[in-house]
């Protein structure tokens, strides 16, 4: 349960993010290499219908006038906060030289070895980084900067499709990153680092982009001494917050309250990896981009939407974070929720990224939250298999015997306006399942009056046309269609309109991480989380949360590696739906 903690203490247990005081001052933005300049432009103009400005609405040349002026009584002398950032045109801006800082607190962990270094270097490769910027890891490990160098080296990679002088761009790369080794909740260590990046920022315009990558029990420390030691003193400062965003509406609302006493919403970028994926990005240009779909895009149309998430493997050494989480936290209420407000959103009045997370804004209050009776959750439990023994999620030494926690949890949720009502929307999550998979997939209504309706027998969900889009792994969008078999007879087939993107796409596809780190850059705030959309989020999956634990519901025991409690089933034909992704022809 959350507590109330005034004001925010050290002791607040959940992720937060923080962002910096200062005055801010009109200026150029970072001094780039033409090749930057020119990628940026492109992403803009194909985001924003060839508008020269940045992706924030910004000239691509102007430092944001509202970025961190909340708590600051000086800057609002000057300018006062309007809820989103402004800008000076280009041609009054002074040109003045300005560079990049990002630092990554919590440099030792495995999410910035994984994801946020590798994802930092794809950037540098592609010359989507300005030319003057530093990389520096923060955190509590004893490190210096060669030691650093050799960590980040080892999980450099360069794309498979530009393997030239990659170990030239890598050497490059790690002579711009650094390290500073001190405490998350001492203000004198925040102090030091804050002298290293103004002695490699030499005077020029700072603009400093934090990365909070450390565990959600330390967030408020790192938050109150970044804030007061080491923000920038005339640029932006931004801060970018991995989840768990709290555990449920209280707990989330306390945390917001705390951001907000050291920064204005438009500071903060709330992380939702989910939302960087290629196939994500893909689903509001597939909508409405094209003709053949929009149409199609509501109850008249469309019988089902389906979102699905497996893993083939279990906890595996998270058991300790998962267990006080739980797959509905951990996946449901962002990942797959965010997904299905983006795909069921009205058309926006332009892609600014206010303009969309209102509309999902609009869809997340739509929706009722969520029923006990609409809900299955489940547990894997040990199994043998092809001699193979596989271990319960019980059997994690970091894990309590007794534990209720599910791995597994399938929902129908509905959306009450005009375009959805009556439509489910079923969700469905889980680990140690019998494959790894994360897609959506929209089932249409059956024909009226089909006139081959008796080449399909009894089973009419195999007339029924169905949209997929695998988000993982090998991403591909197809349709799948009825087809008559070549030959005398008369006999259908259901075949797949397919669009496979390794095939299709040769290049590489960037890591979500890459993408998300870039609109950060830029102040894109679109694949990012707005304080009034998590409310709602938490809004519709609380009661749950809390009914469940009150009760202390047994979830379903499945088999490791299996397709899940049986159940879930049960609740996809309350609804008269199948799940596709258990018809074996994918």
């Amino acid at each position: 349960m959350a507590r109330h903690m005034s004001p925010c203490s050290s002791s607040f247990k959940y992720e937060t993010v923080f962002l910096s005081r200062f005055t801010p001052v009109p200026s150029p933005r970072k001094s780039c290499s033409s090749t930057w300049v020119s990628q940026v432009r492109s992403r803009i103009q194909a985001r924003k219908h060839f508008h020269l400005n940045s992706s924030n609405g910004h000239p691509l040349n102007v430092v944001s006038l509202q970025d961190g002026l909340a708590g600051n009584p000086l800057a609002r002398e000057y300018v006062e906060p309007q809820g989103r950032e402004t800008s000076l045109p280009s041609s009054l801006s002074p040109k003045v030289e300005s560079t990049l800082s990002i630092t990554v607190v919590g440099a030792s962990g495995d999410l910035a070895k994984k994801k946020i270094f590798p994802a930092l270097f794809a950037l540098f490769y592609e010359d989507c980084l300005p030319e003057d910027f530093n990389v520096f890891g923060y955190a509590r490990s004893n490190m210096n900067d060669n030691e650093l160098r050799d960590m980040i080296s080892r999980t450099l990679t360069c794309r498979i499709d530009k393997r030239e002088n990659c170990e030239d761009k890598m050497d490059q790369f790690l002579k711009r990153c650094f390290y500073h080794s001190g405490q998350y909740n001492s203000e004198e260590h925040f102090a030091e680092l804050d002298k290293k990046l103004k002695e490699k920022e030499a005077g020029k315009l700072s603009n400093r982009l934090y990365y909070l990558s450390i565990p959600p029990n330390i967030f408020v420390d790192a938050v109150r001494c970044a804030s007061l030691r080491a923000s920038s003193a005339n640029g932006w400062t931004r801060v970018i917050v991995e989840k768990p965003f709290g555990r449920d509406s209280e707990s989330s609302g306390e945390l917001t309250r705390c951001l907000k006493q050291y920064l204005s919403e438009d500071q903060i970028f709330r992380i939702d990896h989910y939302l960087g994926k290629e196939l994500v990005e893909n689903l509001s240009v597939l909508r409405f981009s094209n003709l053949v779909f929009e149409p199609l895009w509501s109850r008249d149309y469309i019988r089902n939407v389906q979102f699905i998430f497996s893993e083939d493997f279990g906890t595996e050494g998270r058991g300790g974070y998962f267990d006080n989480y739980g797959i509905i936290r951990d996946i449901m209420q962002n990942h797959l929720l965010q997904i299905l407000a983006l795909f069921a959103m009205e058309t926006p009045v332009s892609l600014d990224a206010e303009d969309i997370r209102n509309e999902k804004v609009k869809v997340l209050r739509s929706m009722r939250p969520l029923q006990l009776e609409d809900v299955i959750i489940g547990q894997y439990k040990g199994h043998s298999k092809g001699g193979r023994s596989f271990p319960a999620y019980v059997d994690d030494p970091t894990v309590p015997k007794d534990s209720l926690t599910p791995t597994f949890a399938a929902a129908a949720l509905f959306i009450h306006n005009a375009r959805w009502d009556g439509v489910p929307f079923l969700m469905k999550a889980g680990k140690a399942l019998h494959t790894k998979r994360a897609e959506i997939r929209v089932q249409f209504r059956h024909v009226p009056g089909n006139l081959y309706k008796r080449n399909f027998g009894t089973d009419l969900d195999k007339a029924t046309n169905e949209l997929v889009l695998r988000v993982q792994p090998d991403e591909a969008i197809y349709l799948k269609i009825n087809n008559k078999v070549p030959g005398l007879g008369m006999r259908l087939d259901r075949s797949d309109l397919n669009l496979l993107y390794r095939a299709r796409y040769p290049r590489e596809i960037p890591d979500a991480y890459e993408r998300l780190l870039l609109d950060a850059i830029e102040g894109e705030r679109r694949l990012f989380i707005r304080s009034d959309e998590l409310d709602a989020a938490w809004g519709l999956f609380t009661p749950l949360l809390k009914e469940v634990e009150e009760k202390k519901i047994v979830p379903e025991l499945y088999p490791y590696g299996s397709r899940g409690p049986v159940g879930a089933h049960y609740l996809a034909a309350k609804y008269n739906v199948r799940w596709g992704d258990l018809s074996g022809e994918d």
